[in-house]
């Protein structure tokens, strides 16, 4: 996985994995239940270290500390600490597992994870899912999405996006110019060369045929995306174009709206914040506080409540004021 110093939550030092599962234990046992001690413990400690503990406390107890706190803990601070629990290589497997089955699909899960991570993780996602599961993580998807929006989560799973090397400006002009006329030049869109741009190219080659497309036609690639396709296919684009822009910004307007306006999207805010606060929480926050004007931690602060809401600030670290 991404490994980056750029996360709120390092490696917890001097670390001692028995002295936490007895901790632990003690703030479960009994009448009642201690949370501030176990939203302590778990928020501080890496997760390589959490796993550590969970299987000092298995070796001392007898007990699964999942389970258990699955069992003392309720709603969405439960769900927090049970995210913090799942072993990083797991996390993303088991969410697109969550997404795809029963009864409707989380297209948001699906364009989120896929969006946003590196060829690498998704090669490292599709094994996970296929030992942890026994599935295959295409044909799951494939078969609960249709259309654009499914070719283009096939292409991105595929993780063959170029290699980062020398940009080719000639490629970089000739990408503009089929982006333009399958586009704003043509009656009805082209979305296929849109998927095999936006899916395959590097990186630092789609970045110049932002800027290139932007001089060719006047408008963002973001602005010709929102006019000439729609719904889900259109949410999975735009979200491969934040990303190659910049992946803590998307992630900062991604938590922005899990909380903005009447209600609170703490599915998404969970994921997030777990999934990011050992890769790039601090780049994201830094974004947050550029973008909208006030800090992460601000609002989180007046979004959430209780020891949901302790555990979320701990994880996010400072306040960017």
């Amino acid at each position: 996985m991404a490994k980056s110093t750029r996360g709120t939550v390092t490696a917890f030092s001097p670390f001692d994995a028995r002295a936490d599962a007895e901790a632990l234990r003690k703030a479960m046992k009994g009448m009642g239940t201690d949370e501030d001690t176990i939203l302590k413990i778990l928020t501080s400690r890496n997760n390589a270290q959490r796993q550590e503990i969970a299987s000092a406390f298995k070796t001392l107890f007898g007990r699964d500390l999942v389970d258990d706190l699955k069992s003392e803990l309720t709603g969405k601070f439960e769900t927090l600490m049970v995210s913090l629990m799942r072993p990083t290589c797991i996390f993303d497997a088991h969410a697109l597992k969550h997404a795809i089955k029963g009864a409707g699909t989380n297209e948001k899960v699906l364009t989120e994870i896929l969006a946003s991570r590196t060829p690498a993780e998704v090669r490292n996602i599709k094994q996970v899912y296929l030992q942890e599961y026994e599935a295959n993580l295409e044909d799951k998807i494939t078969g609960e999405t249709s259309g654009h929006f499914q070719r283009m989560l096939v292409v991105l799973l595929q993780a063959n996006r170029d290699p980062e090397g020398r940009v080719d400006e000639g490629l970089v002009e000739q990408d503009a110019q089929v982006l333009f006329r399958a586009g704003e030049l043509k009656w009805g869109t082209d979305e296929e060369k849109f998927i095999t741009i936006l899916g395959t190219r590097s990186v630092s080659h789609l970045r110049r045929v932002f800027d290139k497309y932007m001089t060719i036609s006047g408008f963002q690639i973001e602005e010709t995306i929102d006019r000439e396709t729609s719904g889900d296919l259109e949410k999975l684009l735009l979200a491969v174009v934040k990303c190659i822009r910049s992946v803590p910004a998307y992630f900062a307007e991604t938590l922005y709206y899990s909380m903005k306006g009447a209600g609170t999207d703490d599915d998404t805010l969970i994921r997030v914040m777990v999934s990011r606060s050992e890769i790039d929480l601090l780049d994201i926050r830094q974004e947050f506080r550029k973008n909208f004007a006030k800090s992460l931690h601000q609002m989180i602060q007046k979004d959430t409540s209780g020891d949901y809401r302790k555990a979320l600030l701990l994880l996010c670290g400072g306040d960017d004021e």
